[in-house]
């Protein structure tokens, strides 16, 4: 049957082909390797072009794993060292005085996230910041060794070279902060209750003339900390000489204390105390309030016209 197809479409009677021997140069001979429809494939229809077959992509051979580790590590540093660049970053206390709410070998989760987004230090948060003018003077300083200094520069470990401290807010900006006498603590002329945060046995303020006993005006842009320890801690008080007398810029906030996070049977939050929610603590002029509350009156003033505006526009129109 192939012969009488080749042989309609050469144009000659399909008997010349019989008893001859196929030239290999002769063009019908083509035809007869291929199809006799034209095709490119058997008497029936079937492809038997290999290179076609040949053309098809061969399967990707999955990567080993041993390949694939490296790759998984580096994102994985990538990942930690954006977590501690913007987002959380964990540290470790160093000494005793923010007892009992830390304790010495304590480590501590620090929000570094919200003060890209303008959020400043509030009364009450216990911050980090970096050491505003020398307050770490004369304190012990640790020779890491390469697997501490590898985890400190991903943020699983405390950074030996960074000298940053760890206190509470007392004061923001506008705040006066005042101690007399043992205390009480007082903001604004409102006596603090830090029964439950300030060390057992120690008074709120400290009676000493190195700064024990003080009356300070917080600047704007400035923090006044403390030690939970009053006792035992170098804080604000004891710096009212340097530069900044004794105040912490907010610039130098790295964020606030979160969680206690490790050791694992001392876990737990560190919240705002509720004596920092009192009423009056917050002390606004009323020229201040008015300037606060005047652009939402405008506003609803303005409001009203346009609302009832839309309504008579809107409203049905009524038929007789």
């Amino acid at each position: 049957m192939g012969d009488v197809a080749v042989g309609a479409r050469s144009g000659h009677d399909g008997e010349e082909h019989r008893g001859r021997p196929v030239d290999p140069a002769d063009p019908a001979a083509d035809s007869v390797v291929t199809s006799s429809d034209g095709s490119g494939g058997d008497g029936d229809g079937t492809r038997t072009d290999q290179g076609q077959e040949e053309s098809k992509p061969a399967p990707k051979k999955q990567r080993s794993f041993w390949k694939e580790l490296p790759i998984l590590i580096g994102i994985a540093l990538v990942l930690a060292l954006l977590i501690k660049t913007f987002l959380v970053q964990a540290f470790s206390i160093p000494s005793d005085s923010m007892q009992n709410t830390l304790q010495q070998g304590d480590r501590v989760l620090v929000d570094k996230l919200t003060p890209w987004f303008g959020s400043e230090p509030e009364r009450g948060e216990v911050v980090v910041f970096h050491d505003p003018d020398n307050w770490l003077a004369g304190e012990p300083t640790t020779d890491p060794n390469a697997i501490q200094t590898f985890l400190s520069w991903i943020g699983l470990m405390p950074s030996a070279e960074e000298k940053d401290l760890i206190k509470r807010v007392i004061g923001v900006g506008g705040d006066t902060v005042s101690c007399k006498g043992t205390g009480p603590l007082k903001v604004n002329g409102k006596a603090l209750n830090e029964a439950d945060y300030v060390y057992a046995g120690n008074t709120p303020c400290s009676q000493d003339d190195q700064g024990g006993q003080f009356t300070v005006k917080v600047p704007k842009g400035y923090i006044w900390v403390m030690g939970d320890h009053r006792q035992n801690s170098r804080d604000s008080r004891y710096n009212q000489t340097d530069k900044h007398h004794g105040m912490v810029p907010v610039d130098d906030v790295v964020g606030r204390a979160v969680v206690k996070a490790w050791p694992i049977n001392r876990w737990g939050t560190l919240p705002v105390p509720d004596t920092f929610d009192q009423d009056g603590l917050n002390t606004q002029s009323s020229a201040s309030t008015a300037l606060t509350v005047a652009p939402q009156g405008l506003a609803l003033a303005g409001a009203v016209p346009v609302v009832l505006w839309r309504r008579r526009k809107t409203a049905p129109v009524e038929t007789r």
